[in-house]
């Protein structure tokens, strides 16, 4: 007699029926020093630290190497995208291109097209700095992870955009988007 074929639910079906998530924290025993939130605020402080360190030599502050890279990879080429890639404001985007102008860093170009939009070019110093920032970049991280098997490394990441997927989920449920 032929086996008879296992029909599964539909997925949303057997997702309805999973067991509820386990709650993590709890109000009575909470401590902050405990909550992956503020151990991944600490981690980046020291991070940050490390690379402006690092990258004070050559002139450059945190907040700096960060639109020079961005726009040396392409992930801007506006005012306004730039802001929305470095999670700025406009005044503080402002701010911060007069300050890596002032450097020779950037330059701000009208476009040709739209007078509104204002378009960013590196100098050849910005272009040098930003050639710079990778390989600091790669030693501050393999010393944060010292210690670590890639296997680990690997796990890490990955839990870490499982978090930031959930981050945007929970986003998008609050402003009605997909």
């Amino acid at each position: 007699m032929p086996a008879k074929a296992v029909r599964h639910p539909p997925r949303a079906s057997r997702r309805a029926r999973a067991p509820a998530a386990p709650v993590f924290y709890h109000p009575e025993n909470y401590r902050p020093e405990d909550s992956v939130g503020y151990l991944m605020r600490r981690i980046l402080a020291t991070v940050s630290l490390e690379v402006e360190r690092e990258l004070e030599p050559n002139g450059l502050t945190n907040a700096q190497w960060v639109p020079l890279l961005k726009l040396s990879m392409g992930r801007a080429s506006t005012v306004a995208e730039l802001a929305r890639e470095c999670m700025l404001d406009a005044g503080g985007m402002t701010r911060l291109l007069d300050r890596l102008e002032a450097k020779g860093l950037v330059r701000r170009v009208r476009s040709n097209q739209d007078r509104r939009v204002v378009n960013l070019e590196l100098t050849e110093e910005g272009r040098a700095a930003a050639t710079k920032l990778p390989a600091v970049l790669c030693g501050v991280h393999n010393a944060h992870m010292r210690g670590f098997s890639l296997d680990e490394w690997e796990m890490l990441k990955g839990f870490l955009r499982r978090i930031l997927e959930n981050a945007l989920a929970i986003q998008a449920e609050r402003t009605g988007q997909p």
